[in-house]
């Protein structure tokens, strides 16, 4: 079964919706018949989560096409039930470039919220007192929809506006930070305050609204990753794939049995091996290809190796390329030097090489 459903794509940004939203809306239906609602008041529900969701496509391709203007691709927007994620290819290092980005999200929904504002008869709500505004809200018209569809963009504005990681407004702090101080530092700096207010979110959720507990959790893991993230860059800044690659390692031939793969498998700590033929990478056998044709012992190496594969550079920048290699669904690479074969990296050599790096720097 698929994860996503394609909605199509914007400006070469597909947009996907996550199997999980379904369920979103069968909550919503479940709810409102419990509640004694009918399929009028069940529609009406189901049409405003898709309105809402609309505004948070709108939030991401803002991010989106923001990003593109740097130079930035989006591969998709996935919608999920807590909201939408934008798959930017790198977050922007230059930090007035972030800031822009970080911005644009919050902004679309600025001025969708400014035009409900004209449109929908906010003002006039406004002006109800308390009583008069619940009566008024209960009734399921296009007035209302309106109104409730303004308040969730401005409380988008607001949530997405809480100084700290992975919120909007916790970049927009690293960003102005960094304009006088170096990123990991502003990070670090930004990830601290976001911790402090995942700490706040979890005291207050633990006394009033047990959602807080969820969102003080999704907070602080975000600072705490984020700062990882950017001191694991930082490391990486300025060396090469040849100072973290693997050299001393297994290499078969298509000829060879799969049972040569299985043993090394076994023996060793390999998981993924390089196959060769007259100095010449001709494929790359996974460990998953080895677990699957484990039964069938004498069969060629040829026959199951994965021929599709991308060659890495010995001189490459290694920041850039513990980008391309988390991204990759096979994070397993041979490295070339002058068009011959030198060694392999992938996930492990090189969180192993940040490690080192660690205790060297800190």
């Amino acid at each position: 079964m698929k994860a996503n459903l394609s909605l199509g794509s914007v400006s070469g940004i597909k947009i996907m919706v996550h199997w999980t939203f379904f369920f979103l809306i069968a909550y919503i239906a479940f709810y409102e018949l419990k509640q004694g609602g009918d399929l009028n008041s069940i529609a009406y529900n189901i049409v405003f989560i898709l309105a809402v969701f609309f505004c948070v496509v709108l939030h991401e391709l803002g991010h989106a096409l923001t990003a593109k203007r740097f130079g930035i691709t989006t591969k998709k927007i996935t919608l999920l039930p807590i909201g939408g994620v934008a798959s930017l290819e790198r977050i922007p290092e230059n930090p007035k470039e972030e800031l822009l980005v970080a911005v644009a999200g919050p902004l679309v929904n600025v001025i969708i919220a400014l035009l409900l504002f004209f449109i929908a008869p906010v003002q006039e709500i406004m002006g109800l007192t308390m009583t008069e505004i619940f009566e008024s809200l209960d009734s399921l018209t296009l007035q209302n929809f309106l109104f409730f569809l303004f308040v969730v963009n401005v409380g988008l504005v607001l949530f997405n506006l809480i100084p700290a990681f992975p919120m909007d407004g916790g970049r927009m702090l690293r960003a102005v930070l960094a304009m006088n101080m170096n990123r990991v530092k502003a990070t670090l700096i930004a990830s601290r305050i976001g911790q402090t207010i995942a700490v706040l979110f979890l005291l207050l959720g633990l006394l009033y609204n047990p959602f807080l507990v969820f969102i003080a959790l999704f907070v602080f893991l975000g600072a705490y990753g984020e700062n990882r993230l950017v001191q694991n860059f930082a490391l990486l800044d300025g060396h090469t794939v040849k100072e973290a690659m693997m050299t001393n390692i297994t290499v078969f031939k298509p000829q060879d049995p799969i049972e040569m793969a299985v043993k090394a498998l076994i023996s060793g700590t390999e998981n993924n091996f390089i196959v060769m033929e007259d100095d010449v990478v001709k494929g790359i056998i996974y460990h998953k290809n080895i677990i699957e044709n484990s039964k069938y012992p004498n069969r060629p190496i040829k026959e199951v190796m994965n021929t599709s594969f991308q060659k890495i550079n010995s001189g490459d920048d290694l920041k850039k390329t513990f980008r391309f290699i988390s991204a990759e669904r096979r994070p397993f690479f041979p490295v070339e030097e002058n068009g011959k074969f030198v060694g392999a990296i992938d996930l492990t050599n090189l969180s192993e090489f940040i490690a080192l790096q660690t205790k060297l720097v800190y």
